[in-house]
């Protein structure tokens, strides 16, 4: 069967340049690679085939003489380039390993990670109030996580005794598996069986964490909330996570904050919006007013002929500015409120007030009065 064209095979044109064909190589070599696709003989050839056609097409050497003699360059019988040497096509292995540098665990040349390794990190939300947000507020919360083990610290081997090295991988946690092909040595690298990667063989486990090193556990942690936080903030609590494997540090707890809203305000910012209803009378003749706050009532001095919707703003009586200092401010929009019900004496004052304006209005409606009224009328 004729082989294929290496140009083909890595999918670039024969003007390509050498960081083309690197580029190609290294797409096509992660899609059939055989870690992805453990026992599949045809994704095994095709990785071969393209590890084959790298080789040469990135040497300048072997490239020119593909380029002038084709497949007949390297083939002894066909006497047109002297072959290579009888070496073969050399290690597969090493080949992808120089290329990716030991990217995501492939080939022989990538270094295994059997150190420490930081613990996960966890997440937690938290629910306050709006005043807690904004004067700040000491929370203890309760966190599930896995600690290191305190009777073992953390080796997962019985007190008085100590993991030892892996005499199948010698410590490395990985072990390689060569094979022989027609086209040359062909190398894989797996996770050690006997250790199960770490390196390291437990033989008497400790008796709390059963060699895992870690317990499972619920720890009850303070969380100082900051006076000025808003809602969806995250606090950062470093080394609150779960215990780090192999003596690496642990993770960190992300405290993620909820502000229940307000009755009364609305927070934009460090700012505080208020919706506040005025009678029409003070409105018209101004006066004082008590504005709630968030420390309290204070009193405010509003205009003669304050309209509808217009906005007081009231200084520092807003939140406290995040781990800086000052407050922001109250806005406070005046909603003048309109008696729906009127006697007899204040209907005639306001018609009176609507004459001296100009304004016309629906005449006076006599008063119904009750029975116990009308016969008081006719005893006097």
């Amino acid at each position: 069967m004729a082989k294929a064209d290496y140009y083909e095979v890595l999918g670039v044109g024969r003007e390509a340049s050498d960081s083309e064909i690197k580029s190609a190589f290294r797409k096509a070599a992660k899609q059939y690679h055989p870690d992805l696709h453990p026992g599949d003989k045809e994704a095994e050839a095709k990785f071969k085939e393209i590890n084959e056609a790298y080789e040469v097409l990135s040497d300048s050497g072997k490239r020119a003489k593909y380029d002038q003699f084709g497949h007949a360059a390297f083939d002894p019988a066909a006497g047109a380039g002297g072959g290579y040497g009888g070496a073969g096509f050399g290690d597969f292995s090493d080949i992808f390993s120089s290329v990716f540098g030991g990217f995501g665990g492939f080939g022989g040349g990538s270094a295994y990670r059997n150190g420490p390794v930081q613990g996960n990190d966890l997440r937690y939300n938290l629910t306050i109030t709006f005043e807690e947000a904004a004067f700040g507020v000491r929370k203890e919360i309760l966190i599930p996580r896995e600690d290191s083990c305190k009777t073992c610290g953390g080796s997962g081997a019985k007190p008085g005794t100590q993991p030892t090295t892996c005499t199948t991988c010698g410590g490395s946690g990985q072990v390689r598996v060569q094979q022989n092909t027609p086209f040359g040595s062909f190398a894989t690298v797996r996770t050690c069986d006997a250790c199960g990667g770490t390196g390291k063989i437990i033989k008497e486990p400790c008796q709390d964490c059963r060699g895992k090193g870690r317990v499972s556990k619920t720890n009850r942690i303070a969380v100082n909330v900051p006076a000025g936080i808003n809602d969806g903030q995250t606090l950062t609590l470093r080394g609150e996570g779960e215990a780090g494997h192999r003596g690496g540090p642990n993770g960190d707890l992300y405290v993620v904050i909820t502000v229940k809203p307000h009755k009364l305000f609305t927070r934009k910012g460090f700012d505080l919006y208020l919706d506040m209803n005025i009678p029409m009378t003070v409105a018209s003749l101004g006066g004082e007013i008590q504005v709630p706050t968030l420390s309290g009532t204070v009193k405010y001095s509003i205009p003669e002929g304050t309209q509808p919707g217009t906005t007081f703003r009231l200084r520092e009586q807003g939140v406290q500015r995040l781990n800086a200092s000052g407050k922001g401010d109250l806005f406070v929009r005046a909603n003048v409120q309109i008696p729906k019900k009127l006697n007899d004496e204040q209907r005639e004052l306001m018609q009176k007030l609507a004459e001296s304006f100009g304004d016309k209005v629906s005449e006076s409606k006599p008063v119904k009065r009750s029975l116990f009224e009308k016969m008081k009328d006719k005893r006097n």
